[in-house]
């Protein structure tokens, strides 16, 4: 069996974050033809105790820690060698020579990279490398610059433009770069048309059987609430931004309308802003839970109030695969195969998006129509066997994914 080179910034175990998701899946696929050979970095020491659970993937494993603090500390090294602070803030000479060697002694004959931060440490010599940047994520950088005070603001647009240039530079490398949606693929086209037939995008999926509402979860809401939900890692900044708007700006006035409504923040690791958002009546933060699909299964709605976003979000999906309405907003749903007043519901502005909480609290309808969205859009395996071409010989160019025998 052929040796391929999987590098990942997190390693994608367990399967309970959007990155993690898709690399998880991403990696179980291709494990079914190739010998893989693992290069990750740890960022939460909780996730040490999964490496044996990746076994069953690999041929091989290589963890290394990533402090955050000496991270963010050797990233600063960017603002010296004019580079994005991204690329630094990853650097590991122990990761680049054990990908080297793998490619010199031929153990290995093909990579990919998952992010573009990972594209560093691809060797150069393998017949075939392929970039999965999921998101474009200095356009990201470029939302977030706006929102944050001075120098925050100024590093973060820097970010944006940098990162920008290493994303134009690696998509024209790499043999076949991939992006979480179309809509993703289609901006960096037009950045880098020059990369155009090579840039592609393979969609992600959704365990529908896991994530069925035809089980029977226990109900985590008191027996009088009306459950409305949020889902998500909430140590990451969109997240954090997506409640606190939710709950200072919005949920007020759906809880006078509703006096029985309930917004749980339901994520791991949230921070001081987060956690105090609980001060507010109706509010819940519960931390890391074991389960989402309780949480998911009971609402009369989930929630998507992002007004920073790129790619898709499978906290929409998700929901969505729970026969749960969904109310996202015009960034969340950006990247859906789903079309909006039949699959999800759109909302824009604080105004609006309180008056559709409160008609859908109010009428207690489900969302059928939203799981089957998923059911024809959102499977794993179809979605991932449109890339194996692009592992193999032939002129299988990652624009036309759809279109290449799987």
């Amino acid at each position: 069996m052929e040796g391929l080179l999987f590098l990942a910034h997190r390693i994608p175990f367990p399967p309970n974050k959007g990155d993690k998701i898709r690399s998880f899946h991403l990696l179980r696929h291709l494990s079914a033809r190739y010998e893989i050979h693992l290069g990750a970095f740890v960022d939460d020491p909780d996730d040490w105790q999964y490496q044996d659970a990746l076994k069953p993937y690999c041929k091989s494993i290589k963890l290394l820690p990533l402090h955050s603090r000496r991270a963010k500390l050797a990233s600063l090294a960017g603002l010296l060698t004019g580079e994005a602070l991204t690329l630094p803030y990853y650097r590991s000479r122990e990761l680049g020579r054990w990908a080297g060697d793998l490619a010199a002694s031929g153990r290995v004959t093909c990579g990919l990279a998952f992010s573009s931060a990972m594209a560093q440490f691809m060797p150069r010599n393998l017949a075939r490398r392929v970039l999965d940047m999921v998101d474009v994520d200095s356009d990201k950088w470029t939302q977030y610059a706006p929102t944050q005070r001075w120098p925050l603001s100024l590093i973060y647009a820097r970010e944006g433009r940098k990162l920008a240039k290493w994303e134009a530079r690696v998509a024209q490398e790499f043999d076949a770069t991939l992006l979480v949606s179309p809509a993703e693929a289609a901006l960096l086209r037009q950045r880098v048309p020059q990369a155009g037939e090579r840039i592609g995008a393979f969609e992600n999926g959704v365990d529908a059987d896991y994530f069925s509402p035809a089980r029977d979860y226990p109900n985590p809401y008191p027996p009088d609430a009306r459950g409305i939900v949020f889902t998500g890692a909430m140590d990451y900044w969109p997240n954090i931004d997506a409640v606190t708007w939710f709950a200072e700006r919005i949920f007020p006035a759906v809880r006078d309308a509703v006096p029985a409504a309930q917004f749980t923040i339901v994520g791991s690791r949230p921070g001081a802003a987060v956690s105090m958002l609980a001060r507010q009546p109706g509010v819940v933060v519960t931390g890391s839970v074991p389960d989402v699909r309780p949480y998911l299964a009971h609402a009369a709605c989930a929630v998507a109030p992002l007004r920073i976003a790129r790619g898709v979000q499978n906290k929409v999906l998700e929901a969505m695969a729970m026969a749960r309405p969904v109310i996202a907003s015009p960034q969340a749903a950006e990247g859906l195969r789903a079309e909006a007043g039949r699959d999800f519901i759109l909302a824009q502005g604080e105004a609006d998006f309180a008056q559709v909480v409160v008609a859908q609290l109010q009428s207690g309808s489900s969302a059928a129509q939203a799981r089957a969205c998923i059911l024809a859009n959102y499977d794993w395996d179809r979605n991932l066997a449109a890339i194996d071409p692009l592992f193999e010989p032939g002129p299988c160019l990652a624009r036309d994914l759809e279109t290449c025998p799987a």
